[in-house]
Parts: C-alpha cells; sequence; structure tokens
C-alpha cells in the first residue's frame, strides 16, 4: 500500500518558531484571507479552556518554487521544508498573534489582529471603545508571549490594576494562575498528517478538496480555485485582484467599481465557466478542469492542459472592463440602478454569461444585445428565475441556447452564427413560456405581488418599472430614479416607502393583521420628507394637501405610475389592496414591454 502521508506532533511554540525561521511556509494553493477576529478570539478561547482545534495538513516540500512566507516576514534564508495544506486560517492568525504580526485582510490591507484578556473573569474579547478604560484587561495578548520574564508582566498588570482599585488576596492569585496560563499556551499540542514529498500537485489538491468537504462544506467554486492554485495561480490572482478592485472607486483608473454589484471571485470564475464551458453547474466545471471525460471518466494530463487554455480565454473576456460596464448599462437600463433592488445574485452572474455568449458566439450588435440583456434580466428578476435551484437552471437555460444553435444545420463563421436561432429568438421562447396573458391578470396580481416580506421580487420589478417609464416620485417633481441613483451617501435616505394607509389608523380601524397592513400594494415612493409629514393621517385626510400640488393631468400621471385607483383614499382597505395590485401588475407589464 502507497502511503503518502505520516503522523506528527507539535506544540504552539514550535509550529510558530518553525513558521518564523521559515520550516514551515505556505503553498499558493489557497487565497491569502484569514478569519474575522471574532474567530481568532474563540480559537484561543478554545486552547485555553484545553479543547481540541483541529488537525493540521502539511506537505514536505519537493516543490520548492510558488511558495510564501505567513504574515509579514518576506526574507527567508532558505526553501521551507513544509507547506501547510489544511490549518492555514488556524495557523496564520495563531502566528500572527503570538508574535505581533500583520495580516492581510480580504481588501488586502494589512493589520494586526488585537485579542484582549480578562485574567479575572478568563474571557477573550475583541476590543472596542470601552476595553482601554477597563485596567483589568490585558489590552494585547501579543505583549504576554513578547515578554522575557512573564514573573514582572505579572507583577506589572497587578500594580497597574491596583492604582484603580483595590485588589484582593484571592484575585491577585487568581491573576497570576491565569496569565501563567495564557503564557503556557506556547505547550498546546497539534496533531499534524506530514504529506510525503513524492505526492504530485494534483494529488495535493486533490487531498485539500477531499478533506475540507467531510467538514466545512466548501463550494465547488472553492474547488476550481484550488485547482487554479495548482495550475494557474496568475489566473486565481486575476480573479481576486477584480474582486478587490471591484469595492471602491479609483480617481486616476478605470476599475470594475459599481455601485450595483460588487462580486467576490467565485462569482466571476462562475461567470467564466458558464461562457467557456456552457456550463451552470460548478461539480461538472470542476470535473472538467481535472481533465476528466464526462463520457468516459478517464482523466488525461492534456485534456486538464486544453480545458483550462480554454478557461483562461473565457475568464479573459469576463474580466474586461469593457464588457463589465456594458453590462452594467443594461441592467440601468432594466431600471435597477442600485443593489438595494437586487434580489438575487446569481440573476446578475448568470445574466452578464449571456450578455457575453451573445457578444461572443453570436456576435450582436452592443446596443441590440444590451436592450435584450435588460429584458431577459429584467424578466429573470420579476419571476425569481433564479432564486433557488439557480445552478440547475443556468444549466437548463445554456443548454437550450446551445440547442438553439444547432438548429437547421447552424455553423459559425468567425464569432458569427449562420442558419440556426438567433439569442433572441432563444430567450423570448424562453419568457413567452413563462411569461403569458394570464401571468399578468392572474399571476402576478394574485400571487407575486400578494406579499410582506421586505426582498420581494415582485415588488424590486415595480420599482424598477417606474425607473423604466421615467416616473416621478409619488406627491414630487423628482423622479425615481434620481433619488434611487446610487452614488450620494447621505444619513438619511432622500426616498422612503410609505404606508399609503398608514398603520396607526389602520390599527385604529380594527385592521391589526401585519401581512395586509405591511403589504406591498400599501406601499409608495414619497420623499422623506412628505412621508414625515403624512404621518398616521388617513389617506382622505393628508390625499388633498398633495394632489393640490399638481395639474389634473399630472395627478392622472401621477395615479397610473403609481398604481392608484380613483377614488381609492375612500376604498375599503382590502378593496383598496386587490385593486392596487392589478394596477401595478400593469404598470410593469408597461415597463417590460419597453425593453423589446
Amino acid at each position: 500500500m502507497r502511503m503518502l502521508f505520516k503522523d506528527a506532533d507539535y506544540n504552539l511554540n514550535k509550529l510558530t518558531e518553525d513558521i518564523n525561521v521559515g520550516v514551515i511556509g505556505l503553498p499558493d494553493i489557497q487565497r491569502p484571507f484569514v478569519w474575522k477576529d471574532t474567530q481568532v478570539r474563540d480559537l484561543f478561547d478554545s486552547m485555553y479552556r484545553g479543547y481540541p482545534v483541529g488537525y493540521l495538513l502539511f506537505w514536505e516540500n519537493g516543490h520548492q518554487e510558488h511558495t510564501r512566507t505567513i504574515g509579514d516576514r518576506t526574507e527567508q534564508r532558505r526553501p521551507p521544508r513544509f507547506l501547510i495544506v489544511d490549518g492555514q486560517q488556524r495557523l496564520t492568525s495563531i502566528f500572527a498573534v503570538i508574535k505581533g504580526r500583520e495580516v492581510v485582510r480580504e481588501n488586502y490591507e494589512k493589520e494586526r489582529i488585537i485579542i484582549a484578556f480578562n485574567p479575572l473573569t478568563e474571557k477573550f474579547e475583541i476590543p472596542d471603545a470601552s476595553t482601554p478604560n477597563n485596567p483589568e484587561y490585558i489590552q494585547d495578548i501579543s505583549k504576554v508571549w513578547s515578554t522575557t520574564n512573564i514573573s514582572r508582566f505579572i507583577t506589572e498588570y497587578t500594580d497597574k490594576l491596583r492604582e484603580a482599585r483595590e485588589i484582593k488576596n484571592e484575585e491577585e492569585d487568581k491573576i497570576a494562575s491565569a496569565i501563567g496560563e495564557l503564557h503556557g499556551l506556547l505547550h498546546f499540542p497539534f496533531s499534524a498528517l506530514e504529506i510525503d514529498a513524492s505526492a504530485s500537485e494534483e494529488e495535493v489538491a486533490e487531498i485539500f478538496v477531499r478533506i475540507n468537504s467531510k467538514g466545512k462544506q466548501l463550494k465547488e467554486t472553492d474547488f476550481i480555485l484550488t485547482l487554479m492554485s495548482v495550475f494557474w495561480d496568475d489566473g486565481r490572482m486575476q480573479l481576486e485582484n477584480f474582486a478587490r478592485k471591484a469595492k471602491a472607486p479609483s480617481e486616476d483608473r478605470a476599475t470594475p467599481f459599481n455601485y450595483v454589484f460588487q462580486p467576490n471571485p467565485d462569482q466571476m470564475l462562475r461567470v467564466a465557466v458558464g461562457l467557456g464551458f456552457k456550463r451552470g453547474r460548478m461539480k461538472y466545471a470542476y470535473s472538467i478542469l481535472r481533465g476528466k471525460d464526462l463520457q468516459t471518466e478517464e482523466f488525461s494530463d492534456e485534456r486538464r492542459i486544453q480545458q483550462f487554455e480554454i478557461l483562461k480565454e473565457a475568464q479573459e473576456k469576463t474580466l474586461n472592463l469593457n464588457n463589465w460596464h456594458e453590462f452594467l448599462k443594461a441592467l440601468k437600463e432594466a431600471g435597477y440602478t442600485r443593489a438595494s433592488l437586487i434580489s438575487s445574485d446569481y440573476n446578475i452572474m448568470y445574466s452578464y454569461v449571456l450578455y457575453l455568449i451573445g457578444k461572443y458566439d453570436f456576435g450582436m450588435d452592443n446596443s441590440a444585445l444590451r436592450k435584450l440583456t435588460a429584458r431577459w434580466f429584467y424578466f429573470s428578476s420579476l419571476t425569481g428565475r433564479y432564486t433557488s435551484s439557480a445552478e440547475t437552471q443556468m444549466e437548463e437555460d445554456l443548454n437550450a441556447i446551445e440547442k438553439g444553435r444547432s438548429l437547421m444545420g447552424a455553423v459559425t463563421l468567425g464569432e458569427t452564427v449562420l442558419g440556426g436561432e438567433t439569442l433572441e429568438m432563444i430567450l423570448n421562447k424562453i419568457i413567452n413560456t413563462e411569461i403569458t396573458p394570464d401571468y399578468w391578470g392572474i399571476t402576478l396580481p394574485t400571487s407575486g405581488l400578494v406579499s410582506a416580506a421586505a426582498r420581494n421580487p415582485a415588488t424590486f420589478a415595480y420599482y424598477a418599472a417606474l425607473n423604466i417609464l421615467g416616473a416621478r416620485v409619488l406627491f414630487s417633481n423628482l423622479t425615481t430614479i434620481q433619488l434611487m441613483e446610487s452614488g450620494v451617501r447621505e444619513r438619511r435616505s432622500a426616498l422612503e416607502r410609505h404606508h399609503l394607509f398608514p398603520k396607526k389608523y389602520l390599527e385604529r380601524i380594527g385592521v391589526d393583521d401585519r401581512t395586509e397592513i405591511n403589504q406591498v400594494a400599501n406601499y409608495a415612493l414619497v420623499e422623506w420628507g412628505d412621508n414625515n409629514k403624512i404621518s398616521d393621517n388617513k389617506p382622505s385626510e393628508y390625499l388633498p394637501e398633495y394632489v393640490g400640488r399638481f395639474s389634473s393631468e399630472e395627478n392622472k400621471q401621477m395615479y397610473y405610475w403609481h398604481a392608484l385607483p380613483e377614488g381609492w383614499e375612500q376604498m375599503e382597505f382590502p378593496k383598496f389592496l386587490e385593486e392596487r395590485r392589478k394596477r401595478m401588475a400593469s404598470v410593469i407589464r408597461d415597463a417590460f414591454d419597453k425593453l423589446k
């Protein structure tokens, strides 16, 4: 039997020293993100209490290139003997605290992990505004291990606490015991499995995937990123750099940043996989990138190389800033102008896949493609197409597109498809199957809009419709899109959801069902000042003042945009909800028709 590992025992002091001198290093197999401070706090608490904190997996380094150290140490006299395969987050965090080193955060900024400790309560805390004012806390436990004399450290702590208050004898004993226990964590035991240097990079990647799939459930995209770390590390870094730059604007260069969607590396990888392999299910993509033939189930290094070349080409198109921002224009054209209107990130990712397919596989004109993408995004947002079983649904949609391309003996000339169905024909066929006349007249007003949920796709589609139609905010001369447009950050939103029949008023007349009171049909978008002024007044009392601001034609138009029946202020509440839902559905339909 070929054994690729052996058992090894460590203590915390040996681990941190081996890391410090470079005996243990970090391979380019994982992303450089560390835990949240709360996770680090809990880890130290577990060790302090004597709880097990899991095993470690090391790889004896027969591949001495492509390695890096932990923390902020950049110099290393010799290649590390062992590389960390599993346990990187724990060891990075422990090393950073014990040695007082900086770590790289998710935003790629360097900072210290600060953990405080109260010897009297034996509690670990993340320091907040109150912690420095409490003399019972050791403000930074790194100082416990940086001292050369722990007895003197205990004495200095006790003297400082005594300046603040009287200390009882039993408290002094407890302080000495607790700080001693904390310092003694250097002897905390760790179990490790050391993988033999003869193991290949692919075997190590596979071991990493299998081990992690047994505990914390990783996503298939994590597995693919692991493979990328081994076989195309530049590609993984491209994804991470794109995601990092998407988080904040830049004054001097073009970036992926926008106010609607800031993707993570996994999400952009999903787009590249959809474009390159026409796959929605990531498990298939993982197998493909390992070089597996999905028909014969055989693996081939040559096939793996070929598939990575496909991924490289697709990812280049996915991360192209011109493509990305042209796609984002389609979301704006669909009325989705800010992040709060997005009910599903999958919808953004998969709509981007279809945009790229339209551009590169169908050779569509950009203007027509943007219009089609906007229409598809609006449709899939409204219907919640990718809200549940998103991967399965996308797999079906991609299959439908490939089937449509192959009809009537379609052939590809350059990047233009000849003879098959156009992308517009394929997508409209799907849309028309889902969106029937009955959908507008029955399904949407009696199901989709019957909701009190804060994040209801149909509600967001209605707000997007107002943007598409150029609607003004209720009782205002400003348009919804003017007040919805992101970019301006105020302490209080200029646009608020107003109960047309105020909650307190409804309660006064005996309506106490929250699902009725907070139904989407009872909300309208108004300016903050108007919402505040209306307060709890009944509609027939506050409405005359506001309709008096406008002409009869302006009020008629406003009633249309905001789906208000004539004489709504005098209606029984249940009847009002029913009638308004019908009109909201009609407004959504009108907006959707404008995207043809």
